[in-house]
């Protein structure tokens, strides 16, 4: 199938999840010849059919065929599909559809580009790590799997792959599709100008100004890294508006070769992969309103949501060994949101162990077998099934965990790393977590379970980050460990043929069920929004995030704005 037509049809499934004009709740089934589908009538105005299949994860339906009926004339391009919704549209809402027809464009165009290029660059990455990415090891390799994760599309976002205003020659040479390196950009500032907050000195490797080209600001300064992207005009216009014009003065050297990981805006160090450097961007990813900037406070809240974490670890030892966090607590603000930088540290003695990003499970290897396969083969004896358990077991364990504490993490499948290797002839996973700034906290539970230990709200820059019930939590903790990270890998994978459906979702349940139980009395509000719910929150990304103003779509989040769509944990369900 074309791009375009493999878009058309995730657009069309995403639209129709969204409830956009009212097509999954306002619409009725009809049963053509060649199949189902929804018919919509607009007070007499319009009728729109779509052509439908059952799907059940998120949505009960998804698009069946990538077209859209309307008042009889069957549309079949994307481009025809969007300018017939749009002028649908109430007028207010007509600026939001251009901009999401303009990242249709834009994704179409990437999907193309990645068609073109990726034989190439798998043959690239067997080359230099070997063909079996179960044999990847160590932190730099890691980020191979991240390459191989970008050609993969979101769970939910249709237009994932996009992003804003980019050129296909400066995709090739930063994004992690591509598997590039690169020089950073860097400025100096004198010290005190720029906000650093460091509990660790500086790596060896952080330059000097005289490294970046500007040797009479050796005394007294500041060297701050800027991504290429971002350097030129967004760097001069940046530190203009931050009231630094004139006192930071670029440096005219680049210097330290990266390779981006999969977020892109984050890069690691190639002669220290252990460290990562977080960098704004001027671009927009998951919708024109998800600016790839960092806004001021974010990187002190995951600060402190890290710090947190290492609290609950603390006691609950089981955990110790089997939860990794990287160090989140050396970053720096410059009063704008293109002027700051998160210096990241992984854990020590990973040299041995295969780094994995939960978003790679499903991609395709070098040789054309999936990641997982790979995996599954080296560490579990070829059973997918032990595999998706081992991960499911010390995943919900943890995150249920968590929710005892009155805590829920925006741990989607980029964040969320599972960590393979040996111990005492064993198997051994671990999951690795960073950027904690997302979190939800339910105040009242958390200093019943913390007492003197709880953080203040004051420690978090983000007033939404506290919330006095449970509710904020449970639909955190379904649409991000629930759908993105447990259920779109069973369904992955029963789609490749490597488990069946009934099975994963069974075992799934199972061991969600499980986890709960423990927690007892502290776990009657997962088991009620999530296991025992007739419907669950889901992600309303392309409504917050491009199609509606925050006015109109009344979204506080755009991360965290829910329609709502069947629970596939049911037992009717499940057994289906």
């Amino acid at each position: 199938m074309s791009a375009e037509r493999i878009l058309t049809l995730r657009v069309l499934s995403a639209l129709l999840r969204e409830d956009l004009l009212g097509l999954r709740t306002l619409s009725v089934p009809v049963r053509r010849t060649d199949g189902s589908w929804l018919r919509l009538d607009r007070d007499g105005s319009s009728t729109l059919l779509l052509p439908v299949a059952e799907d059940g994860f998120q949505c009960e339906y998804a698009a069946r065929l990538p077209l859209l009926e309307v008042d009889g004339v069957q549309l079949e391009t994307l481009d025809g599909v969007l300018a017939a919704l749009r002028e649908l549209a109430e007028p207010e809402d007509r600026g939001g559809h251009d901009a999401f027809a303009e990242e249709c464009r834009q994704t179409l165009a990437t999907m193309e580009l990645h068609d073109k290029v990726r034989p190439e660059v798998l043959a690239a990455l067997a080359a230099r790590y070997g063909g079996d990415p179960a044999q990847w090891s160590g932190l730099g390799a890691s980020l191979a799997q991240d390459t191989l994760a970008a050609y993969l599309d979101h769970p939910v976002y249709p237009t994932a792959r996009g992003r804003a205003d980019l050129t296909e020659d400066q995709l090739s040479a930063y994004a992690p599709e591509f598997h590039p390196s690169f020089l950073l950009r860097w400025f100096a500032v004198p010290v005190g100008t720029f906000d650093l907050h460091t509990e660790e000195p500086l790596p060896d490797w952080w330059p000097t100004p005289e490294a970046i080209g500007l040797p009479e600001l050796a005394e007294g300064h500041l060297t701050v890294p800027v991504h290429p992207l971002t350097a030129g005009a967004p760097l001069t216009d940046a530190l203009r508006e931050a009231g630094l014009e004139g006192v930071a003065v670029p440096g005219p050297t680049p210097y330290l070769e990266v390779v981006p990981t999969l977020s892109m805006r984050t890069v690691a160090v190639a002669r220290d992969p252990r460290c990562h450097l977080k960098l704004p961007l001027a671009t927009a990813t998951l919708g024109m309103r998800n600016r790839r900037t960092i806004k001021a406070g974010v990187l002190p809240d995951g600060a402190a949501g890290q710090r947190l974490l290492e609290t609950v670890i603390g006691l609950e030892p089981r955990f110790t060994a089997t939860i990794l966090h990287a160090d989140e607590q050396s970053y720096g603000e410059g009063g704008h949101e293109l002027l700051a930088v998160l210096l990241r540290r992984y854990p020590e003695g990973m040299e041995d162990a295969v780094t994995v990003p939960l978003a790679s499970l499903a991609a395709t290897a070098p040789g054309g077998r999936l990641v997982v396969d790979h995996l599954a083969d080296r560490f579990y004896d070829g059973d997918h099934l032990a595999l998706y358990d081992a991960f499911l077991t010390l995943l919900l364990d943890w995150q249920t965990t968590l929710f005892r504490y009155g805590i829920a993490l925006e741990s989607h499948q980029q964040n969320t790393s599972l960590v393979f290797d040996r111990a005492d002839g064993a198997t051994r996973l671990r999951l690795l977590y960073k950027d904690n700034d997302g979190l939800r906290i339910n105040g009242s539970r958390l200093n019943a379970a913390l007492g003197e230990f709880a953080p203040a709200p004051k420690e978090f820059d983000d007033a939404r980050i506290f919330a006095d019930s449970d509710r904020p939590l449970t639909d955190l903790f379904t649409t991000i460990t629930g759908h993105l990270c447990a259920a779109s890998l069973a369904f992955a994978l029963s789609a490749q043929d490597r488990i069946p459906l009934e099975t994963s979702l069974g075992l799934l349940r199972e061991r969600l069920s499980q986890a709960v139980d423990r927690l007892r009395g502290d776990g009657a509000a997962l088991r009620a929004d999530l296991l025992d719910a007739d419907r669950l929150p889901v992600k309303a990304m392309v409504t917050a995030g491009t199609l509606l103003s925050k006015q109109r779509s009344g979204a506080a989040d755009i991360n965290k704005h829910y329609t709502s769509g069947p629970n596939y944990l049911r037992p009717a369900k499940v057994a289906r």
